[in-house]
């Protein structure tokens, strides 16, 4: 079993790698002096082709396989991180490598989560789930630790003319390729339940008739363009309110956030050994809302502290929202692989909307974006626990 999760774990660590999306916001606004807004449109770019090529490709995986999907998300995703090794000399082409590195990250999503159910023992699924998003977590880390660290090299900083996170690129498209050589030599028998019924376009769209499955869809829609929100505007939070420099703001903003993000995953697959999903997910979501709501307050340590508080909470709601609904129709995997993961598509649409807000009022009140998105998260979990519980 380890042999078979080890390359589906370094594909949920290539996974986070798209995550960086966030942190280029603030970085991007810094070096092509950008507004609010404009910088936005780089998480846009980044979560768009999982609104286009979700659902198609959860099709496709059903007719070529989980494995042959996971090999080609990596492959486009290498393509993505390999353009700017050739330079970055405009906001245009970091949108380019953006888009692509997108994409890349959404083909993986699809195979990644279904795939994960098929190396995970009988009823630990959701752990493994968590485990791997913990994986995730330490991908996304790297967006903003990395450049935290590459700043402080002079080489690096002087071949890179000042702009340190350019160093990403090279180190994720060495990471890209190990995890292909990797995942190549993967053998995994594929659970294949819809046998009787082939995936189409249409029996995955179909789906969305049914009440439940379009409640937790938008559940994810509205978790993962929280989460960019979150990290996307922490940065440019602290700087604004703080005067804390963006490029060296790594582990004290978006890093801190990510990294308790990844804590809280790692947490989270311990604490689904012995609390039920669905429970965990009503707690998490609880605490998330009331971590957001201390942003509010503009207090320098309150607002370090919910900053943590969020990653933690933030860290198991994603997988939790998609064990908790393939369990529900197993017989549906890749048709609700390919809708929810379509769903993270509000990464990109969630983010501008908070930037517009900020440049309309002030920076903070776009928190509010993530604070009305969890809101409806909190219903959907307590309509899960109540359907539990009847």
């Amino acid at each position: 079993m380890k042999n078979k999760t080890l390359p589906v774990f370094l594909a949920f660590l290539a996974m986070g790698f798209g995550d960086a999306v966030g942190p280029f916001v603030s970085l991007a606004k810094g070096e092509f002096h950008l507004s609010n807004t404009v910088a936005f449109l780089t998480a846009f770019m980044g979560f768009i082709m999982f609104g286009i090529i979700s659902v198609p490709m959860g099709v496709y995986q059903a007719k070529k396989g989980r494995k042959f999907i996971l090999l080609l998300g990596l492959s486009v995703m290498l393509l993505g991180i390999l353009i700017p090794n050739f330079g970055l000399s405009s906001f245009g082409v970091l949108l380019v490598t953006v888009l692509f590195l997108g994409a890349g990250a959404t083909i993986l999503q699809v195979a990644g989560n279904p795939i994960m159910r098929d190396v995970s023992p009988e009823g630990k699924y959701s752990r493994n789930l968590s485990l791997g998003q913990f994986v995730k977590a330490i991908g996304s880390l790297t967006g903003p630790v990395i450049p935290t660290i590459a700043v402080s090299i002079p080489a690096i900083t002087a071949y890179y003319s000042g702009a340190s996170w350019k160093v990403l690129f090279p180190i994720y498209s060495i990471l890209v390729i190990i995890t292909i050589i990797f995942v190549a030599t993967l053998k995994v028998e594929e659970k294949a339940e819809n046998e009787k019924a082939p995936v189409t376009l249409k029996s995955c769209l179909a789906l969305l008739k049914n009440g439940y499955v379009a409640m937790m869809v938008a559940a994810i829609f509205l978790y993962v363009g929280s989460e960019v929100c979150m990290s996307s505007g922490i940065p440019l939070y602290l700087h604004s309110k703080f005067g804390v420099n963006v490029e060296k703001v790594g582990l004290l903003g978006t890093g801190l956030f990510f990294t308790c993000l990844m804590i809280g995953r790692f947490l989270g697959g311990v604490i689904l050994n012995w609390m039920s999903p669905k429970k965990f997910l009503i707690s998490t979501v609880a605490i998330s809302i009331l971590a957001i709501l201390g942003l509010f307050t503009g207090i320098a340590g309150v607002v370090v502290a919910c900053v943590i508080v969020t990653g933690l909470a933030f860290g198991n709601v994603f997988p939790l929202i998609f064990s908790i609904t393939v369990d529900a129709m197993p017989d549906k995997s890749d048709e609700l692989s390919g809708l929810m993961v379509t769903a993270i598509v509000g990464g990109a649409f969630l983010p501008p909307l908070m930037g517009f807000i900020a440049d309309q009022t002030k920076l903070e009140y776009g928190f509010f974006v993530p604070l009305i998105a969890f809101l409806y998260i909190a219903w959907t979990s307590i309509k899960n626990l109540r359907t539990s519980q009847a």
